[in-house]
């Protein structure tokens, strides 16, 4: 039968060939010619059509085990002369006596590093550091910093809810209710850094998480001027001297009176950018004296004792020592950005 006979012959042929080849840049051309859609196999075996009724299945049977022998025999020499190849390759290309490349060391974070920065600056103010969860009860996120359930307030905060009654916190000052119930009757002077979490709209000037820096001072006489004066030295210590900050009147839950801190945007030297809003004033920190709910449910007689609080950002204050102009740089994993700090 020529047709078995052409079979067999393309079969022996084709191992030859495939046996001649040493390197994969001569694979792909035998491939086409053997095995490819218009190649020698598959034009003999649209001839199978053409014979009688009785040849076309010992045609068929003897196309397959060729096109199969073909295939195998492809795939053996191409394991082989690739893992040759990487061979030779690594003969030629490694030193095995060189030395090792030496790995960069890495760095802390920008945000680590603010943080640490600002520790030192409230230490040598006499603020020691308090830890408290990132996971926080509704009842110390909110009901305690005298926000209620169904308290128009909540609405301040766009709040990840794990379940009714666990938050991620939206802010660092539920620590408040945990370091004054913990110290309870003494004197307090503490910040609470921390990562914060808010279900909010991602741009250049906020994140959904992001890190804060609250402070809680408590004791006797403690007043609005204690708190001024706390404020201007961290943002000359931050910033160098000279720093123009300014105090507007805000509402928080947790403080009466309650303050928002400005200080002049160092970005844009007070011309304004979408960073300050095109303000010239960047706000560094949202302040007030502790509510007296407040001052109660920690513990502490609000006849007797006073307060004040703070808490600000890191990210915002680390852009204006910078010249960051984007604070999605921060989490970003860019490491063209990380490495300048």
């Amino acid at each position: 039968m020529q047709n078995l006979e052409e079979l067999d012959a393309l079969q022996q042929e084709g191992l030859k060939a495939l046996e001649a080849l040493n390197n994969s840049a001569e694979l792909p051309h035998w491939y086409r010619e053997y095995l490819g859609r218009k190649g020698r196999l598959t034009t003999l075996l649209r001839g199978v059509g053409n014979l009688s009724a009785e040849e076309r299945p010992l045609a068929g049977r003897r196309g397959n085990e060729v096109k199969k022998a073909l295939e195998d025999a492809f795939q053996t020499r191409q394991d082989s002369i690739l893992a040759g190849e990487l061979e030779a390759s690594l003969d030629e290309a490694v030193d095995i006596t060189l030395p090792g490349r030496p790995l960069t060391p890495g760095h802390l974070h920008l945000s680590t590093r603010s943080m640490r920065n600002y520790r030192e600056i409230f230490a040598e103010m006499g603020f020691q550091v308090y830890e408290a969860p990132e996971v926080e009860t509704d009842e110390n996120n909110f009901t305690l910093l005298n926000i209620p359930p169904y308290h128009p307030a909540r609405d301040m905060w766009d709040t990840f809810w794990v379940n009714d009654e666990v938050v991620l916190r939206t802010h660092t000052s539920p620590g408040q209710i945990r370091c004054m119930r913990q110290y309870h009757p003494d004197p307090i002077r503490v910040i609470l850094p921390g990562k914060c979490y808010r279900f909010e709209q991602i741009t250049p000037r906020s994140e959904h998480q992001f890190y804060q820096i609250e402070g809680l001072a408590v004791g006797h006489n403690i007043r609005m001027t204690d708190l001024i004066g706390t404020l201007r030295q961290f943002a000359e210590k931050m910033y160098g001297e000279g720093r123009r900050m300014r105090i507007r009147g805000s509402y928080f839950p947790f403080t009466e009176p309650s303050v928002e801190v400005d200080m002049d945007c160092i970005l844009c030297k007070g011309q304004g950018c979408r960073v300050c809003k095109h303000t010239g004033w960047l706000e560094i920190a949202g302040a007030g004296m502790v509510h007296p709910v407040v001052l109660k449910n920690g513990g502490y007689d609000p006849a007797e004792w006073s307060g004040f609080a703070f808490g600000m950002g890191v990210e915002r204050p680390a852009m204006l020592q910078h010249g960051i102009e984007d604070i999605r740089y921060f989490y970003g994993n860019d490491l063209r950005f990380l490495r300048q700090f």
